[in-house]
């Protein structure tokens, strides 16, 4: 068996010292966002839900993004090979709320352990899993080595790694190697993480499809639909998305320019995390804006200038209501969102120049004429005066950005097949 180098041992020692104040910190995090304690406690190790017989995959996506993407590959293997468990982590209660409704029949969502021995070695001591799936960047020393002790293969799907990262781990080659020695297959979202992954040791990392493109058209009810165009009466609308700080000044200086030429326009502002409801409710009262707010009960139907949606899990209303959409995390330095769910809703897409989390997607629709990049407040208005005015080049965007959000059938049946493999299961579909 390889031998721990002095910096991992250096690793184990430290994280020893300090779970206890990680501990306390994630639990007490969970607890303010309204998570039952007992459930908070699985950061630590502690199951709330039982393990039930069969062979069991675990899959793992720190927060919302990461862990919805996986939710196509959940639902085809719970068709194919229902007598698979299905177990699906994050670490962030936002996530818990966004992917716990939409998990296939008989699947389990528990939060992470931390990355430390007691965590992890109760959490793998109770799941017993034959198979784990870390999606995007999810490289936790103590969770590798514990597999790699256990002899539980490891696979990482949708992999992302920023060239800062890959630097970091190529400082240190014995570390690194040793960390990563139980990782069996290696699926890439883009060739750049193939080649870091490689030049770390691992020859067979691929490129593969984006698992953030597997996005099938909103199933918006039609009620809900009918009310929400109901409750605004005939008003324009755009829609700001998963904004973060720093982000939502500018486009409130741009709906405030917008308003003079478009009165009645709607704007919503729906911020990347709603418990920074209270503070963008400032900068709107700041920026003279009325606004009306999702999360106590207020309605389209209000006749707010600004409508906050402050909720998780309603995305794909947003989408589906407004024919623009600007995708948040691109004018700050949070490397932008993925714009497939708003090209399969056939919205309008407007961005700006920061993406670097999806560099190759936005590359492509720019490309393909499928997005508008923004550089600023006075662009990003410029841009939504626009599309409002001239509605055949919103359709248009959104035609061209409609087919680079794929259905996942020409993707999805082999990457359960490479799971299933890794995880000594048979494919009963294709025996």
């Amino acid at each position: 068996m390889p031998r721990p180098t002095a910096l991992f041992r250096l690793y184990q020692a430290a994280t020893a010292l300090t779970v206890p104040f990680f501990a306390r910190g994630a639990v007490n995090k969970l607890r303010k966002a309204g998570v039952p304690v007992a459930r908070a406690h699985e950061r630590l190790g502690h199951a709330t839900a039982d393990r039930r017989l069969g062979p069991l995959i675990w899959f793992h996506g720190a927060s919302v993004g990461e862990a919805k993407s996986v939710l196509p590959l959940l639902h085809h293997i719970a068709a194919v090979a229902p007598q698979v468990r299905l177990l699906l982590t994050s670490g962030t209660a936002t996530s818990a709320e966004a992917v716990a409704p939409r998990l296939p029949q008989g699947a389990v969502h528990q939060f992470a352990p931390l990355d430390a021995a007691g965590p992890v070695d109760r959490f793998l001591g109770h799941w017993r899993p034959d198979l784990c799936v870390l999606v995007e960047s999810e490289l936790w020393p103590n969770l590798l080595d514990h597999c790699a002790r256990r002899d539980l293969p490891v696979a990482l799907l949708n992999a992302r790694l920023s060239d800062s990262s890959a630097r970091g781990w190529r400082k240190f080659p014995d570390t690194t190697a040793y960390v990563l020695r139980g990782i069996r297959h290696a699926h890439c979202q883009d060739q750049r993480t193939r080649d870091h992954l490689r030049a770390m040791g691992l020859g067979m990392a691929v490129a593969g499809a984006n698992l953030k493109s597997l996005t099938a058209a909103p199933q918006v009810p039609a009620s809900v639909r009918d009310a929400a165009f109901a409750d605004l009466g005939g008003r324009p609308i755009w829609v700001a998305a998963s904004t973060h700080t720093g982000e939502e000044a500018d486009i409130l200086t741009a709906h405030r320019a917008l308003l003079r030429d478009h009165p009645d326009l709607c704007l919503i502002l729906a911020p990347r995390h709603p418990e920074r409801a209270t503070e963008v409710m400032a900068l709107i009262d700041a920026a003279g804006l009325t606004h009306s707010r999702r999360s106590t009960g207020g309605s389209l139907g209000d006749g707010a200038q600004v409508y906050l949606a402050d909720t998780m899990g309603e995305m794909d209303l947003w989408y589906t209501l407004s024919p623009i959409v600007f995708l948040g995390g691109s004018f700050s330095d949070d490397g932008g969102h993925t714009p497939f769910e708003p090209a399969a809703a056939h919205t309008a897409i407007l961005h700006g120049p920061h993406y670097a989390n999806f560099a190759e997607a936005y590359a492509a629709f720019l490309l393909a004429n499928a997005s508008v990049q923004v550089a600023n407040a006075a662009a990003l208005a410029g841009a939504v005066h626009d599309l409002l005015t001239h509605p055949s080049r919103a359709a248009q965007l959104a035609a061209c950005a409609r087919p680079l959000a794929r259905d996942g059938a020409d993707v999805l049946p082999d990457m359960a097949r490479e799971l299933f493999a890794l995880a000594g299961i048979e494919d009963e579909e294709h025996a």
